[in-house]
């Protein structure tokens, strides 16, 4: 026995160095994604760090039955507006349907337009992308997950293998980072220059829910508004109104907010419209009482959202279809007709609304 003691140590010692050298099921998911996980943050604004340690936890580090079988990284559930793939799984209740995939990009593109087009999620793009403590209990706060320990979890994982290294990396060093084992996303126009992506994207996504853009003041006598001198000289819209008030705009339209005692016909009136003009400007078929801070829109609408608002994921039963498009500036007949809507259509909680004609050939 004692002669074949060398052979069994090298072996043990060699066995050692393989062990010691094998990156764990949590090291390989991060090498893995990590790239997918920056280029989303370019695109959307939400913090790769965030999205790994989302992606590790939910899926298990990819060993789940629903990351697996279905790509399925961030458990989301299917809500009434998919029309993807379907598993269904245990979770908060018996047999819930979860949402699949063709490919894990999928997922975690998915997961970041949930976050980012989800209205209950919009006060997380106030925060920086750097900032992944208030991100994490910012998703708790806004019901991501039940688990009331879930803040501390992700920012245990995300310190634990430094994932906030990779909030401040380009999308070409994540994936070299990530070696052979690392996916590389494919690359759209919003991260060819990742610095400068990345500011437009906080910047975008941090105020793409703001009601409103201060157009200026409009003195009693007359005032040209330009749009800004970088649109082509076809596209800039003039606006000439004589009324003393605020004058704002949205989606390149203007609009007012309404104050106590006006009315559709009043408001006509001071800005030299027809009544059935501003009626029909604002998805209206009649003059309805006007309740005061009412948006009331000047011009007609655009048949498109604003550029980085493709589409909107309605939030709750309560939410009026046309309350969506005057909060956006788009007509309704725009918006059903790139979503192939009927004319009584009610919102139902998840559905999807594309904004903009590029969103609607995804669907």
């Amino acid at each position: 026995m004692r002669r074949y003691l060398p052979i069994l140590v090298l072996l043990f010692v060699c066995a050692a160095i393989f062990a010691g050298d094998k990156k764990s099921a949590q090291d390989e998911y991060i090498a893995r994604y990590s790239g997918i996980a920056v280029s989303e943050m370019y695109r959307t604004g939400v913090p790769a760090s965030i999205t790994l340690a989302q992606g590790l936890l939910e899926s298990g580090a990819g060993l789940s039955s629903l990351a697996k079988e279905g790509h399925n990284h961030f458990g989301i559930k299917c809500h009434n507006g998919w029309k993807g793939g379907k598993m269904y799984a245990d979770d908060d209740k018996k047999g819930e349907c979860f949402r699949t995939y063709a490919t894990d990009e999928e997922s975690f593109r998915d997961h970041s337009d949930f976050l980012r087009y989800y209205d209950r999620y919009k006060f997380l793009f106030d925060f920086e992308t750097t900032d992944y403590t208030s991100w994490a209990y910012g998703l708790k706060k806004a019901g991501y997950a039940t688990d009331p320990g879930y803040p501390a979890k992700l920012i245990k994982l995300i310190e634990d293998y430094k994932l906030s290294a990779y909030d401040r990396m380009s999308i070409a060093d994540a994936v070299a980072e990530g070696g052979e084992d690392a996916i590389e996303p494919a690359v759209d126009s919003g991260s060819k220059k990742h610095s400068k992506a990345r500011r437009r994207s906080r910047k975008a996504n941090s105020t793409q829910y703001v009601d409103e853009e201060l157009a200026g003041t409009i003195p009693e006598s007359p005032l040209k508004i330009e749009e800004p001198k970088s649109l082509p000289q076809g596209e800039m819209e003039q606006y000439h109104f004589s009324l003393s008030r605020q004058l704002y705009s949205r989606n390149g339209v203007p609009f007012v907010y309404s104050v106590e005692g006006e009315s559709y016909a009043s408001l006509a009136e001071c800005y030299n419209l027809f009544l059935s003009e501003i009626v029909r400007y604002n998805d209206l078929d009649f003059e309805r009482k006007l309740l005061p801070g009412t948006i009331v829109y000047l011009q007609p609408k655009k048949k498109e959202a604003a550029k980085g608002l493709e589409k909107y994921i309605v939030g709750g039963p309560d939410e009026d279809f046309r309350e969506i498009c005057q909060r956006f500036g788009v007509k309704m007949s725009s918006v059903r007709k790139m979503n192939g809507l009927p004319a009584n259509y009610v919102p139902r909680e998840g559905d999807e609304l594309a904004l903009r004609k590029s969103a609607a050939r995804k669907k």
